[in-house]
């Protein structure tokens, strides 16, 4: 059974990831979809609006077969880190295709790019440099010096978001030497930061979340955005949990924990670097929201997201330790769910995946999911009235699910 994979984060699932699935086995003529998809808290330093397993569901509901999950230690990165553990995990699911979306559009731009930027690295090194030295943060030092470079105009902008990501793609999978081959998909009508609705029909994750979290936040507001099966999940999450997660529940456990550290301590913890455990300290005694605390702590040379990653990491107590600084391989496959075309592909290939394929906690895969599970267990307190339990035994409990 041939197979392609997809790299996602579905928060939530909506319209146009609907449609990167249907082009995905379109493009590859594949017959599985196989997804890797962050865990409750994701890229760019967010709690998921919903848990992974409600997430791995409203997936297989809507077209795909298979769900790992990509570890917090790759999910909470940046672009690279995440890439890399995410495409190891395909590649070792034995996936003979990578489809991902972009601004682009153009697979040949993504392999020029590549081609260039490897050509002119040590220009662009020293471009990145000059940036950086001027006090912009890493990725815009990054953008700009491809921008120095790139004066005919004719490769991927590597200043929008899905572009960069598929980026990091194509040199992960060339890194690790990757039989997959890559496709893209163009992203249809909504960009990723857009606020606003754009389209009859398809919206951005970003608006459908700040719908959901607005005044009124009835879900109804984003049912057209959304096929029903995620508008379902939604309701019952909602019934079943009192609403969603976002980062002002877990403010006071954040607040708690940067003024009950000593800097020394707060310096251990991952992606806190040159002084901004002073910063973070600082701006926690004075702000009374998260909000608050990020527009105090938030300067030209650390970006939104770089500084919330940080703040996940100091909830979840991640010292650098733990986490590796420089782009490696995943160590097991954690499966969320899968079909019935999904179980039929596991059962064909299960002799063949090329990493342990978890599907319940044991003791020897409990330590291998420490950080995930410490993260779950985290997530969880988001929810008040003794509902965080529910889960948190998910966490160890929940076997695979299955979507018929």
């Amino acid at each position: 059974m041939n197979a392609t994979g997809v790299i996602v984060e579905y928060n939530p699932f909506h319209n146009g990831h609907a449609f990167h699935l249907e082009q995905a086995k379109k493009i590859s003529g594949a017959e599985t979809i196989i997804a890797v998809m962050s865990g409750n808290f994701l890229q760019r330093g967010e709690p998921a609006l919903v848990s992974k397993w409600k997430r791995a569901e409203m997936a297989l509901r809507a077209g795909a077969d298979i769900v790992f999950e990509l570890p917090y230690q790759f999910a909470v990165q940046q672009a690279d880190i995440f890439a890399s553990g995410a495409v190891s995990i395909l590649e070792a699911a034995g996936c003979s295709s990578l489809c991902f979306g972009s601004e682009s559009g153009s697979m040949e731009s993504f392999h020029q790019t590549l081609s260039f930027l490897e050509e002119h690295n040590a220009a662009y090194q020293e471009r990145v440099r000059v940036h950086l030295d001027a006090g912009f943060s890493y990725p815009k030092a990054t953008s700009m010096a491809f921008l120095d470079l790139n004066h005919e105009g004719e490769l991927v902008d590597l200043s929008k978001p899905n572009n960069i990501l598929g980026f990091q793609y194509l040199k992960s999978a060339r890194r690790q030497y990757s039989s997959m081959e890559l496709f893209t998909v163009a992203r249809k009508s909504a960009g990723y930061h857009d606020e606003q609705f754009a389209s009859d029909s398809i919206a951005s994750a970003t608006s459908i979340r700040k719908a959901l979290f607005s005044k009124n936040g009835e879900i109804e507001s984003i049912r057209q955005y959304v096929p029903e099966t995620t508008y379902q999940g939604l309701l019952q999450y909602k019934k079943e949990f009192g609403g969603f997660h976002h980062w002002e529940q877990y403010w006071p456990f954040l607040k708690f924990r940067l003024v009950h550290l000593q800097p020394e301590k707060l310096r251990d913890i991952y992606e806190m670097e040159e002084g901004l455990e002073h910063r973070f300290l600082s701006a926690a005694l004075q702000a009374q929201s998260f909000q608050q605390f990020m527009e105090k702590i938030k300067t030209k040379r650390y970006t939104w997201t770089r500084l919330q990653r940080a703040c996940v990491h100091i909830l979840t107590n991640t010292e650098k330790t733990e986490m590796p600084n420089k782009p490696l391989k995943a160590d097991y496959l954690h499966l969320l769910g899968m079909s019935k075309n999904g179980r039929k592909y596991l059962n064909r290939h299960k002799s063949e995946l090329k990493l342990p394929l978890i599907s319940r906690i044991s003791s020897r895969a409990a330590q291998q999911l420490q950080l995930d599970i410490k993260a779950s267990r985290v997530y969880a307190m988001g929810i008040d009235d003794g509902r965080d339990r529910t889960i948190m035994q998910k966490e160890v409990n929940q076997p695979p699910i299955m979507v018929d």
